[in-house]
Formats: C-alpha cells, structure tokens, sequence
C-alpha cells in the first residue's frame, strides 16, 4: 500500500561521539573514560565506579565472557534484579557482538520457558536473589549458569583457542545486542531485536530531549529488563558523561531515602510507582529539591499524580514509546511540563510520527483520533528471530490511539483494541480512568465496553477500593466526577467492584482477560 502519512512530525538529525560511531556501543564508555576518567559513572550499593574504573571492568568481563565461550552472535540470557554487573555484561556483550536477553523476574518458570525456547540463549547468568531459579531454570534448558558477578572479577587473558581480545573493537552497528520481550497483553510475548544502532540513536535523542549534561547525576529504580528502566534515562546517562546511581529494585522509603541521600537530579517513575510515593507518610517531608524534573514512563498519566509533583516543583515530563520503538519516541520536555499537563509532547529527536492514514486507520479520524504510526533509527526493524515489525514504508503501527494539539504536541488517549464504540461514539476509556482515580477510594481501575443490543457497547467501570474505606462509597459518590466532567454518553453504566485487577508480568491490566471474568 502506498499512501501519504498525515499529520507527520520529524525530529532533528542526531551527532554521535566518533568513537561509538567507529566501535558501536562499547565506544560510548570508552569515550567517556578517555574524556572524564575520574568521573563516578555507577553506583550500586557499596560499590562505585568511575568511567575509568567501568571501561577497565568491561573490558574483564570481555575476556570472562571469553574464557566461558561466549561468541558474536550468542544470546546470554540475566535473571535477577538489578545490578551493576548487568551493565558490564551488556557493554561486554555488544563489544564482542553478542545479545543480552533480559527475563521480567516476575514471569513464572514456564513464561521463562518459553522465552528461552524461542531464543536458544547459550548461557543464563544471575544475581544472588535469583541464584536458585536461574540454575533450576537453566538445567531444564541444558545451560552453562554462572552469577552475574562473575563478570566484574578480574581474569587472566583468554585461553589460546579464544577469539583475540583487541582494542578498539569490530564495528558491531548493525549486530543485535538487547534482546527483550513484551508484555504479551495481546498474546504469546515476541522478542524485539534492538541492534547497537538502535541503542545509539536512542540514547542520543533520550539525551538530548532530557538536557543530561555531564554535572546531572540519575537515579534508577526501575527493573532494567524493560527497555522504559535501561534505555530511557540509565544509557543515555551513560552517554552523556553523567552519574548513575542504581538501586535493586524501587521501594518507597528506600527512594525517598535515595533522593535525600543521593541528590539526584533526574529520575524514572511509572504511574503506580508515583502512587506510591505520594501515599508515603514520608512524602511531604522529603526534601526534593535536588530533582530537577522527574520523567514517566507512560502512555498516560493520572492527573492527580502529575499535579502531586507539580507542586512539589517539580515538572513531570512524560514519555512515550513501546518496547519495539527504543523507547524513546515521543517525549515531553520539562519546559513544557506545565502548560502541556497529559501530553505526551513531541517526536523526539529522528523520530517521525504520524496518525494512520484513513484507509488504514483502526478508527475513524472525524475526532482528530488515529492509530500512531512511528518510524526512526531506534526502532527495531524485526522480532526474533526474524519477524518484520515494520510496514513496507518502514512504519511501527503501534497500536495507540493519539491525537495532535494545534502546536504539534500529541496526545494518547487509549489502545485501538480498548476503544468503546457507543451509539455511534467514540469513547477512549484513559479519560474515565482518570476522573476515577481522582477518588481517595479508588485504588485501581480499569474502563471497558461491554455488549449491549441498543447502544452496540455501553461502558462499564471495574474498581478497586481501599480497604480502610468503610462503609464503602456508592456508585453515586464514586461516579460523581465522571458525571460532572464528562458528556452523558461517556457515563459508566455499572462499576464492578473487585479484589485485583488481571495484569501482565510489567503492570499492564489485561483488559481482555477482565472482559473474560465479567
């Protein structure tokens, strides 16, 4: 099909360092310890290394990954959370031009399985917490199993029959090297090949989106075996010459401590994580000043979280992509967290996006409403092992629903799959969602269309309360800003009330499965 994109938004042209141009990843570090050698690079627990220090360590975990028969081409799968050593391994790996595959550690033992059997990774290495599955895990597969902290421990150079250890290394641009799975809301998870090439691009527009200079120390909390947690702030970090401090795994107190401690300048949240914060008995007495902004990772936001950070001074600036995309796609920068409150901004930096053309469209454009389309550097072009995830034209259909404001800033306002169609109406359920959890009694929930002989489908609300809230509010009361804010036809016509809400491994609310259980 060939067609003319409409509403197409284009970034601007990307200038990487030459080293990682010339060596692909590896040349990112090697940059940077050439050009601030005594600069701290990572922090992860008791352990801190500068951008010298994190070369050198990569290049020992190169000659670790030798000696234990790793090759270009090979997959190395990492179970556990996170850690410093992941970093290494993934540095390591794309210098010798292999391909780390990260596992979502909430997966269950056979959703590992069937990642593992469609990659053939050649080894599984692990953290101290992950220890126990990883081996169970890898002797179901016949896998070589080591700790990840193995590639941090210093070695002699590689046995003879190794491939040659060298400086600089081979120009791996166009080399797979971050094997990563989606969330598989829609079925059966597929494993995106983001090549080095993908990674650079990315990082440099994530970078530059986000002003990361070299004085800007980052905050990580959130699992890196997701693109949003490694690729979002925690690389191009790294590319920028800043500081990185890495914490296993988010707890509330154990970030707010962090903050105070730590004095970050920059941080990733995700909406639930924000919740967290903000309901802390600890939140209004941290002091916060150190963040210069905070960034979410999110399709959309609730206002109320945005708004909590709001006025703390901080700007939120939300960012949009997928797991095929880099992520790093179309973002909002903290200048315009403020006025642009719910957008997600603008295409960032390489990154075209437009609304699909109306003979593609998932749905009809008379609202201003489209599937988004995108297409960059960053995106990858295939799933594993060799699946096209792009059009003919080169376009990402991502499946979203989005929107463009009279300044080019766009906006997503729900899955296509997720829309609602009532009387003839389009109706986006991110929009309900929002007023809904607005309640100081919603914890959770989720909007979706049910069947209806009259209307084709009428909307149906599926809450989660508190506990504490008793007596529990009524429908009346829970549905009150909804009413107030919202067209009639765009009402809930019954609020379903459940213990939980069906997700994926990453959070994600299975909307498919809760239309099952109704």
């Amino acid at each position: 099909m060939s067609f003319h994109p409409r509403d197409v938004h284009a970034g601007h042209d990307l200038h990487a360092p030459d080293i990682a141009s010339a060596c692909g990843l590896w040349g990112v570090l090697a940059h940077q310890a050439a050009l601030r050698p005594t600069k701290l690079a990572l922090k992860f627990e008791s352990q801190a290394w500068t951008y010298a220090a994190l070369d050198t360590a990569v290049a020992q975990a190169v000659r670790q990954l030798q000696a234990r028969g790793v090759r270009a081409g090979d997959r190395v799968a990492y179970l556990g959370l996170n850690h410093a050593a992941q970093l290494v391994a993934l540095f390591a790996l794309a210098q010798l031009g292999a391909v780390l595959v990260p596992l979502n550690f909430r997966l269950a033992p056979g959703e590992w399985d069937m990642v593992l059997q469609d990659c053939t990774p050649g080894a599984l290495c692990h953290d101290d917490a992950w220890a126990d599955a990883a081996q169970a895990l890898a002797a179901r597969h016949g896998l070589a199993c080591w700790p990840v902290t193995a590639c941090l421990t210093p070695t002699a150079s590689p046995p003879e029959t190794a491939d040659p250890w060298m400086r600089p290394a081979p120009a791996w641009d166009d080399a797979p090297v971050l094997l990563v799975y989606t969330s598989g809301t829609t079925g059966q998870p597929k494993g995106a090949v983001h090549t080095q090439a993908n990674l650079l691009a990315n990082m440099q527009a994530a970078a530059q989106v986000q002003a990361l200079q070299p004085s800007d120390h980052v905050l990580t909390v959130l699992p890196l075996f997701h693109v949003g947690g490694l690729c979002i702030q925690t690389l191009p970090a790294l590319w920028a010459g800043a500081s990185v401090c890495l914490l296993a795994r988010f707890e509330p107190t154990s970030f707010l401590q962090a903050v105070v401690e730590e004095r970050p300048s920059l941080t990733l949240l995700v909406p639930a994580v924000m919740k967290a914060l903000i309901e802390h008995p600890q939140w209004a007495s941290t002091a916060l000043e150190s963040l210069r902004a905070v960034w979410a990772g999110s399709s959309s936001l609730p206002s109320a979280s945005v708004q909590a950070f709001l006025d703390r001074g901080i700007p939120l600036c939300n960012v949009y992509g997928a797991t095929e995309t880099g992520p790093f796609s179309i973002a909002l920068p903290e200048q315009q967290a403020y006025s642009h409150v719910g957008d997600c901004g603008w295409p960032a930096p390489g990154v075209s996006a437009c609304l699909a053309p109306p003979e593609a469209a998932v749905t009809g454009a008379q609202d201003g409403v489209g599937e988004v389309w995108l297409r960059g550097p960053a995106v990858v072009t295939h799933y594993w092992p060799n699946i096209p995830a792009l059009d003919a034209q080169g376009w990402f259909h991502s499946g979203d629903l989005g929107a463009r404001g009279p300044d080019g800033s766009w906006r997503i306002v729900g899955r296509a799959k997720d829309m609602i169609i009532s009387g003839g109406e389009n109706i986006y359920p991110a929009e309900i969602e929002n007023l809904l959890l607005q309640h100081p009694a919603v914890l959770e929930c989720a909007v979706l269309g049910q069947p209806d002989p009259r209307w084709g489908e009428v909307v149906v609300a599926v809450v989660v309360l508190r506990a504490q809230d008793v007596p529990a509010p009524s429908d009346e009361v829970l549905l009150a800003s909804v009413r107030s804010g919202l067209a009639r036809y765009k009402h809930p016509r019954r609020v379903v009330r459940v213990s939980a809400l069906p997700k994926t491994a990453l959070g994600k609310v299975q909307k498919d499965r809760l239309r099952a259980q109704l």
